[in-house]
């Protein structure tokens, strides 16, 4: 990432956090200390450590403010709606967390190991009610039918959102997952904030409606892509920059893309899966298995497929000078990311 796109992702940035800390202060209102903390927390402002990889990347909102840039907009004007995108993420995440148990998130404990699956609950339930004040806000900045709009779309993206966490929970239960169903259940979990994100960018540009939904489709194979190189970096990916083995994903039996791509073309490798559960040794055979199957290779030709699909509809929203340029540039490097 050169210097100048550094500069402006840094000004996106600054911007993005203090709109996440406005929004997030209404939690304090009537006294409520510990669910604001609990927030902040969450949100990388509060416990230890503090620093940038507790706030996490900040991709959604970003794509909000870069989107309405390259639309032709003020990504000022799209701050609410870029911060109404990341506390979506972030609730998405706070329940996510309960879940699958997991009680690490970005190197720190997670909400509901801190405080208890109940008020982790109320914290996810908060910020998701914070999310859509906070795109409330647009009102001052655009008129009462664009805000509307918004307020429809993003319903439409958490509805979507939680059909994809339904989906990936169920499926840890069948034996019979296909590749098929893994795109209806990446289309929700996955897909949904970032083609919201891109949607939500070019509709604070006060695009027309036909530009609109193309955007929306640039965002929908962009976040395809997305999953499909976490899916390759969750198995294939460096440990020390991914910051969690390469063996979780197999050890807890996540039926990623490259997973269900050996269960369908390789015996040895199904064989091998069905002898659970997955301890340490068998997940390196796992992996093994894998790509002398050509599960990497297939996987990292979809990625790129679907990158290339991206990177062509955008181009068919015409995004305009530099701020277009800089937006290609941030998909570039978001998907060609090592962590």
């Amino acid at each position: 990432m050169c210097a100048q796109q550094e500069d402006y992702i840094q000004t996106y940035l600054a911007a993005i956090e203090d709109e996440l800390q406005q929004a997030v202060k209404q939690a304090h209102d009537n006294g409520n200390t510990q669910l604001h903390d609990m927030l902040a927390y969450h949100m990388g402002w509060q416990g230890k450590p503090v620093n940038i990889d507790a706030r996490g990347k900040r991709i959604r909102p970003l794509l909000v403010l870069m989107t309405c840039s390259a639309a032709g907009g003020d990504w000022k004007q799209a701050l609410p709606a870029a911060a109404a995108v990341e506390l979506v993420h972030n609730f998405s995440l706070i329940h996510d967390d309960i879940e699958d148990r997991s009680p690490l998130r970005r190197g720190r404990p997670t909400v509901w190991k801190k405080w208890g699956i109940p008020q982790a609950i109320n914290a996810g339930d908060a910020m998701l009610t914070l999310a859509h004040l906070q795109l409330i806000r647009l009102t001052g900045k655009k008129s009462p039918s664009i805000v509307l709009n918004a307020v429809e779309i993003l319903q439409q993206a958490c509805l979507h959102l939680t059909q994809g966490q339904y989906m990936d929970l169920a499926y840890e239960k069948r034996n019979n997952v296909t590749i098929d169903d893994y795109w209806y259940m990446v289309e929700g979990k996955t897909a949904a904030l970032i083609s919201v994100s891109t949607e939500l960018g070019a509709l604070s540009a006060n695009c027309d409606d036909q530009t609109r939904i193309i955007y929306r489709s640039f965002g929908r194979l962009l976040g395809l892509a997305f999953q499909v190189q976490d899916d390759l970096l969750g198995i294939w990916g460096d440990a020390d920059i991914t910051g969690k083995s390469n063996q979780s994903d197999l050890i807890t039996r996540k039926k990623t893309l490259p997973v269900l791509y050996g269960l369908s073309n390789s015996g040895e490798f199904t064989e091998c899966w069905n002898q659970a559960p997955v301890c340490p040794d068998q997940a390196e055979k796992l992996i093994d298995l894998l790509e002398k199957a050509g599960g990497k290779s297939y996987t990292l030709a979809k990625a790129m497929e679907l990158i290339n699909n991206a990177l062509n509809m955008l181009k068919e929203a015409h995004p305009m000078g530099s701020a277009g340029q800089d937006l290609k540039n941030f998909v570039l490097n978001l998907i060609h990311r090592q962590g």
